[in-house]
């Protein structure tokens, strides 16, 4: 049983390990830069780099041990304003954004490197003191900064997945579902969940046990009255209700029973007026498949032989549907 259990245990760590990097991906390379999508247009590269910081951007995606960098120009022919890099003739000086002691390094492609750089490759230099200017030339120099990682493992998934749970020295020692801030509004996201859960719940929970209680019931009916007319009518409303589609029931409920009735609000939230119109469309929406579902399994079940055994010996329908048939 032991074996069994650190097997199964150790199967969904790795499922939900690959679930979360799959979607993880996924997200990176539909969304892009967020740093650029937040700052719009022509961003100041300080702007740009300060942003990615703070939201983790600048970090490797997975694993690195150096980091793309904005806080100088990437490539810049012919000096953009505000980008940091300066030309001269064939000249180039980039404006540094970072203390001294932070390790830099720098790619030239098309340039002969100046002050400021120790090679440390072919096209890759060392960036000598990150406060003070680097000079390079060339008349179309291709130029990329990295910053190093102290930890090549300090990545963005590793720092996603630290939002999920995160463990700690301290009391309550496991932190889970700290899922960041909004891009926009900076806003906690899990204050954003937690305000939505209750109007969530109190729509979901009624409209499931609402769908529960009823398809059983009239699954019971039907059953109960197997091949006659209120079988037939209850399969034929079951079959109907699963053909309109979820937007007509709104869209009616909406027109009939807010508009022309005037018997519940359309939109709003705050109070049991505003919730029962959504619950009784939820309920309608999924009621004929619940009914057709139930039927099937409790017609199925009515051919065991308990069942045949319970009527044989005497048993009412009451005592065979409701003690039999429905507990089991």
């Amino acid at each position: 049983m032991l074996r069994y259990f650190i097997r199964r245990t150790a199967y969904s760590v790795l499922i939900i390990t690959g679930i979360v990097l799959l979607t993880f991906a996924l997200f990176n390379l539909a969304s892009g830069d967020p740093a650029a999508a937040v700052l719009g247009k022509n961003p100041r590269p300080a702007e740009v780099e300060s942003l990615r910081r703070e939201l983790g951007a600048d970090l490797p995606i997975l694993w690195g041990k150096r980091c793309r960098t904005e806080c100088y120009s990437s490539l810049i022919p012919g000096g953009t304003p505000g980008s940091g890099m300066i030309r001269n003739g064939d000249q180039w000086t980039a404006s540094p954004l970072f203390p001294a002691d932070f390790p830099v390094e720098m790619t030239l492609q098309n340039g002969v490197a100046g002050e400021n750089l120790i090679a440390a490759g072919a096209g890759q230099y060392r960036v000598k003191d990150p406060a003070k200017p680097v000079t390079f030339s060339g008349t179309a120099p291709e130029v990329h900064f990295y910053r190093l990682q102290e930890n090549p493992w300090n990545s963005q998934f590793l720092r996603a997945l630290g939002e999920i749970i995160r463990i700690d020295g301290e009391a309550p020692y496991v932190h889970c579902f700290n899922f960041g801030r909004t891009l926009t509004t900076r806003e906690p996201i899990r204050a954003i969940l937690w305000r939505g859960v209750w109007p969530s719940l109190g729509l979901m929970i009624p409209i499931f046990l609402g769908e529960l209680v009823l398809g059983i019931a009239l699954a019971l009916i039907a059953t109960a009255f197997k091949d006659r007319w209120p079988d037939r009518v209850l399969v034929l409303l079951s079959v109907g209700g699963m053909s309109v589609s979820y937007l007509v029931l709104i869209l009616f409920a909406q027109w009939f029973f807010g508009y022309y009735c005037n018997w519940f609000p359309v939109w709003g939230w705050g109070s049991l007026r505003h919730l029962l119109l959504p619950v009784m469309v939820g309920i309608a929406s999924g009621l004929g498949s619940g009914v057709r579902f139930y039927r099937t399994v409790f017609a199925d079940e009515l051919r065991r032989e308990y069942l045949r055994t319970a009527a044989a010996k005497g048993c009412s329908p009451l005592r065979v549907y409701g003690r039999h048939l429905l507990a089991n």
